[in-house]
């Protein structure tokens, strides 16, 4: 339990950074410097204003110079980095499995804020993730029966680290392709980008991580989501359907936490 709990705590902190990070990348801007500062009066925030959650609570969600109002996004990427890290801890140990699996969830929960805020997918995040992803898979391999039949009748029989590393890049290269085909063609038959390349490199890094299986999951759910809550935003706002730009990396990276969360019971259900 006690594995769990310090697991939690860092989570909270790795959730504090991530919040950086989805204000910072997307701008082009540096996580090191400068330090951390409120966005309106630019002035730094000190270490006490800065503890997880906590400080947000203790300032009423408000600047302690300048008065204006903290994002809510702020404590919210906090508590869920916090809770997904005590969870995979929590179910897995201390193995490389969990952290494989925090690793993860950190990546993603950047992602679903930085495509929903500016719809933008950061090349650090999703071509750095799928690095991260291959350096666990010899260790920490996602288990993956539709990658075993697809070398099967290939007739590439691989074991031990190499099917590892094998069967996590077919994982990345072959959802990646069809997603890129799918946006290629729209956009010969529409003369529009329906696509963009970061939502290609996404489901390459969650292909990494997770396997071909849980990919095409994830592209399931991520579309349906995607479709329905779109179209019930739209009509909400009365948005122009022909101009709305759906932040379908924040889909995708929102059905991967939950099908890395829910784990093997719901990719149970879907293979049946």
């Amino acid at each position: 339990m006690i594995e769990s709990i310090l697991a939690g705590l860092f989570g909270l902190i790795i959730g504090s950074f991530l919040n950086v990070v989805i204000h910072r990348w997307p701008r082009g801007r540096s996580v090191v410097k400068p330090r951390s500062h409120c966005v309106r009066c630019r002035k730094t925030i000190p270490w006490y204003d800065n503890v997880p959650v906590l400080s947000y609570l203790i300032l009423r969600g408000r600047c302690r110079y300048c008065g204006c109002r903290i994002s809510l996004r702020y404590p919210l990427v906090e508590l869920i980095g916090g809770l997904v890290f005590f969870y995979f801890v929590r179910t897995l140990g201390p193995t490389l499995p969990a952290y494989k699996m925090c690793a993860l969830a950190a990546l993603l929960i950047a992602l679903v804020f930085t495509d929903l805020e500016k719809r933008l997918l950061p090349d650090q995040l999703t071509l750095g993730g799928i690095l991260i992803g291959l350096a666990f898979a010899p260790f920490a391999p996602a288990p993956d029966d539709t990658a075993n039949a697809l070398f099967w009748l290939a007739g590439v029989n691989l074991a031990g680290p190499a099917a590892a590393l094998a069967h996590a890049a077919a994982a990345a290269i072959v959802p990646a392709g069809f997603l890129w085909a799918g946006g290629w063609i729209y956009g010969k038959v529409r003369h529009r980008e329906g696509l963009g390349l970061g939502d290609v490199k996404l489901v390459a890094m969650i292909g990494v991580f997770l396997g071909l299986e849980a990919t095409l999951l994830i592209l399931l759910i991520g579309s349906l989501a995607g479709s329905v809550i779109s179209v019930l935003y739209i009509w909400a706002t009365k948005r122009d359907a022909a101009s709305y730009q759906l932040p379908f990396g924040s889909f995708l990276s929102a059905a991967a936490l939950a099908v890395a969360l829910a784990g093997p019971r719901l990719l149970g259900l879907y293979i049946q």
